[in-house]
């Protein structure tokens, strides 16, 4: 049998893509269009991507490349993404898991801007949070904290109380420099030591305290 860990918490912040969704097939196809539109190695532009706005993505695979095109070239990338949701479906558990915090303390802290957003968790069939953390409300993407931070802030409550859930090394990256523990989703989060690890989101079970505490029960 596999040991339980409890985490207790006063709140949850969560990242969308590789989290809540599976978008991986979408987010191939368009960057990979991209990487040999601009002669670059698809392989490589992948382990990139993950977790980052689309534009801190490209300043680092083009670093001599003006910011303001970067800026340009990620709106249209955007456009494709929110266009191109053809195999995006919900990680498993993920209804089960916002089911479970409807009316207790939650966010969504996402790279993504609205439309993409919205496009994306319409596509897997699961319903926004009330309280969302995009691609607009920050100036400084993931690895930036800005947006762990931003919910945190939205939703009341100190960094230290928070548990991101996060699938890549940029969003780890993130939630730790914010202050806050880290429940790392899936394979790609497996490589970047998170404070606890599931497989997908039907490991993660939520008890509600008295005190008005939150119980994660994971494994």
């Amino acid at each position: 049998m596999t040991a339980t860990t409890v985490l207790t918490t006063r709140a949850l912040l969560l990242d969308m893509d590789g989290t809540l969704v599976n978008s991986d097939a979408s987010v191939e196809r368009v960057w990979r269009r991209w990487a040999g539109r601009h002669g670059l190695d698809g392989n490589e532009v992948m382990k990139v991507v993950h977790g980052r706005q689309g534009y801190a993505s490209m300043a680092v695979l083009l670093p001599d490349r003006p910011v303001e095109e970067n800026y340009a070239d990620n709106a249209r990338l955007l456009a494709e993404e929110t266009a191109d949701t053809d195999g995006v479906v919900a990680i498993p558990g993920a209804p089960e898991l916002l089911a479970a915090l409807r009316g207790l303390p939650h966010a969504l802290v996402t790279s993504a801007d609205v439309a993409l957003s919205t496009a994306r968790m319409s596509a897997a069939g699961l319903a926004l949070p009330d309280v969302r953390v995009t691609a607009e409300s920050v100036g400084a993407s993931k690895p930036d904290p800005e947006g762990f931070l931003k919910g945190a802030a939205e939703l009341g409550m100190a960094p230290a109380d928070c548990v991101a859930f996060e699938d890549s090394g940029a969003g780890i990256t993130a939630a730790r420099a914010a202050g806050m523990r880290v429940v790392g989703v899936g394979p790609r989060a497996a490589l970047h030591g998170p404070d606890a690890l599931v497989r997908d989101l039907t490991e993660v079970r939520v008890a509600a305290a008295a005190d008005g505490t939150v119980r994660l029960h994971i494994g």
